[in-house]
């Protein structure tokens, strides 16, 4: 049976190697992987979806709407703006903390981390918020955000720990192995 995990974020938060850590840590495992970025103006903070489908059954490396089962949302706005994509009985893994896009500064029409984390919650999947400047403050550092959140999907057991503390240590510089580690298995 296919695995359909979307990752959403904006740029510069680190979608696209949490998608490149979950495809290595299912290859790892001998399961087929199909993937793809929808990346736009990330380098302005625009919006990166990633697509991950793990299994035999898998043709297509873009997940269609309504067959994701898990979305692994970096911002709680992205999060909202991706919800066709999640199945009836999905979950999602979400930073609570919300990026302003600029056009909120150009307009003065902000978006609240409240009204958002709500929208999901009503959405009737199943919604785990992490708090990721509390982590990233104990931890020591604002870069494993991305770890944090695939840490939370491994907790839901889509995801398996061996396979992905593999793929890490394949894809990160040595010197930010351990502190990778810790923030998989940080308990929020």
């Amino acid at each position: 049976m296919a695995k359909n995990i979307l990752i959403c974020g904006v740029g510069g938060q680190g979608t696209v190697l949490a998608a490149k850590v979950l495809s290595q840590a299912a290859i790892s495992s001998g399961e087929k992987v199909l993937s793809a970025e929808t990346i736009g103006m990330a380098q302005r903070g625009g919006s990166v979806v990633s697509h991950v489908r793990i299994g035999e059954d898998v043709f297509s490396p873009l997940i269609p709407e309504h067959q994701a089962d898990i979305i692994i949302a970096f911002e709680a706005a992205e999060a909202v703006r991706n919800l066709a994509y999640l199945k009836k009985d999905g979950m999602i893994i979400v930073n609570k903390k919300v990026v302003q896009p600029v056009t909120a500064s150009l307009t003065g029409k902000a978006f609240s981390e409240d009204v958002m984390l709500e929208a999901l919650k009503s959405s009737g999947a199943k919604v785990t918020c992490v708090d990721t400047d509390k982590a990233c403050a104990e931890l020591g550092s604002s870069k494993i955000v991305n770890i944090l959140l695939l840490g939370s999907a491994c907790k839901t057991g889509i995801i398996d720990y061996s396979s992905v503390e593999d793929a890490i240590k394949n894809l990160v510089k040595p010197e930010f192995y351990e502190l990778n580690l810790k923030a998989l298995h940080y308990e929020n």
